[in-house]
């Protein structure tokens, strides 16, 4: 009996879709890349990494001036996809591409300086420390900043060398899409930026494929699970995880100003930000005043159309989302949590929760346990800072910590007990290409931008020179 021939037929791929969270309509069908097809990317990857890692720092940082430039000529069209994909308020999608631009332009400019060897004094005739690149970079990304949580990665990965293969949140894939058209138009070779779309199978074969460093910005589920799976191949990982950020309001604090960084704080992105303050501790003597200005200024919040450029909040990402909002919020007021403003889904279509405001709050309710990725602001009313400290350093997260008092000599010491990666006084915590980014505890594993950021995506290699004959200059003998 003759043997069948093998079927030619491409394989039909899963696809998912993405939803539009204003509006709960579908905006397109994406497929799922296989396993085979990952690999692909990564070993597309391995042969670019080849020419482009060869290249002077000089002239990789003349790719990312161009890629910034690109950034700036789309920049209506990337953000329109952003807000359209996600939420995000349309002037806050304008300022993440412009901020990726800033980042392209930032380690364009100082990325070589970073990379150039460090002299050290030692007995040899030269000791150095070199900055090698490592190889391939794969990454894994959230849906919040889904175009500068890529670039924050990927910038300084490319500068210092490396090749990249990013697999996108499946809740913007467009926006990751668009980088990689953006990359590919400032010139870069094919193959140094890819994107491969997909869910977490396709993130699983990502990790498992021979990429050299496996960096993740998401849960500390999801980046325990990652973990796990890199260790297997002893692959270093940088985790960049959740965050339930305290913002302190001490006695002497000026509350106009900290009740207005209070509403920048806690709901840019709609609350969907890592780094958002999230748990507001405040002395009793200025609690009530500051309650008063805080719930002032969110009342003067506009939920709506998220391409409207009067909106101030838009849509949470998903219904999971809103849903998981909404009963944190019934958990505080079950355990008798006051709601002083908002509290309820918005009245339109779409994935929407108002601007909460929540005081009485106490420890065990969900709001203060747990991260709360949504516009919901629980306030809690403490004696002294001393307590301050205590309370917002009980938490299983360490990312970010905002400080708000007049007594700067004081608040310097307070920055050094605030267990948490980054530290502002009088000012709401942000990310900053010229800074380190990263936390503590189970915020995470590493750093991000700055020179710190990049120094964790190369080989730091020792480099000992001694002369070829050893009668030709002393060398110290070293002893057994």
């Amino acid at each position: 009996m003759p043997r069948r021939k093998p079927s030619r037929r491409p394989t039909k791929h899963r696809t998912f879709s993405v939803i539009n969270p204003a509006t709960g309509d579908s905006l397109a069908m994406y497929p799922i890349a296989t396993q085979k097809e990952v690999r692909a990317k990564v070993e597309k990857a391995r042969e670019a990494f080849r020419s482009w890692s060869k290249l002077d720092a000089e002239d990789r940082a003349t790719y990312l001036l161009h890629f910034a430039e690109v950034l700036r000529k789309h920049k209506a069209d990337y953000a329109e996809t952003m807000t359209l994909e996600m939420g995000k308020i349309i002037r806050e999608s304008i300022a993440e591409v412009e901020k990726c631009a800033w980042a392209a332009d930032y380690f364009g400019q100082n990325g070589p300086a970073f990379l150039r060897p460090d002299i050290v004094a030692t007995d040899a005739m030269r000791s150095y420390v070199a900055f090698h690149p490592r190889g391939v970079l794969g990454s894994i990304m959230p849906w919040n900043f889904p175009m500068w949580q890529i670039v924050r990665f990927a910038v300084p990965a490319l500068i210092a060398g490396n090749t990249v293969v990013v697999k996108p949140a499946s809740a913007s894939p467009q926006s990751a899409l668009n980088l990689e058209m953006a990359f590919r138009e400032a010139g870069l070779p094919d193959g140094a930026f890819q994107i491969v779309v997909g869910d977490r199978t396709t993130a699983t074969a990502l990790i498992r494929s021979p990429v050299s460093v496996v960096s993740l910005t998401g849960s500390v589920g999801t980046g325990a699970r990652v973990a796990r799976e890199a260790a297997r191949d002893l692959k270093k990982v940088i985790l960049e995880l959740g965050g339930s950020d305290p913002f302190i309001v001490a006695a002497d604090a000026d509350l106009d100003a900290a009740a207005k960084g209070a509403v920048a704080g806690r709901f840019v992105n709609g609350g969907q930000s890592c780094i958002a303050a999230k748990r507001f501790f405040v002395v009793d003597s200025v609690a009530k005043e500051f309650l008063a200005k805080f719930a002032e200024n969110m009342r003067r919040l506009r939920m709506g159309d998220p391409l409207d450029p009067s909106t101030d909040i838009g849509p949470l990402v998903s219904r999971t989302q809103r849903d998981e909002i909404e009963g944190q919020v019934k958990d505080a007021v079950a355990k008798g949590a006051k709601v002083e403003v908002g509290g309820k889904r918005g009245r339109r279509a779409g994935w929407y929760f108002e601007p909460t405001l929540l005081s009485d709050v106490t420890r065990n309710m969900r709001v203060l346990r747990e991260e709360t990725f949504g516009p919901v602001a629980p306030v809690v009313a403490v004696p002294d800072l001393d307590t301050a400290i205590r309370e917002a350093n009980d938490s299983e997260f360490g990312l970010g910590a905002s400080l708000w008092t007049q007594d700067l000599a004081r608040a310097d010491d307070l920055a050094k007990q605030l267990e948490s990666g980054m530290v502002f006084i009088n000012g709401i915590v942000k990310s900053d290409p010229r800074m380190p980014f990263g936390g503590v505890k189970h915020s995470g594993v590493g750093r991000e931008l700055s020179r710190y950021g990049l120094l964790e995506m190369v080989n730091i290699k020792t480099v000992e020179i001694f002369p070829g004959n050893p009668g030709a200059s002393a060398v110290r003998k070293e002893t057994e």
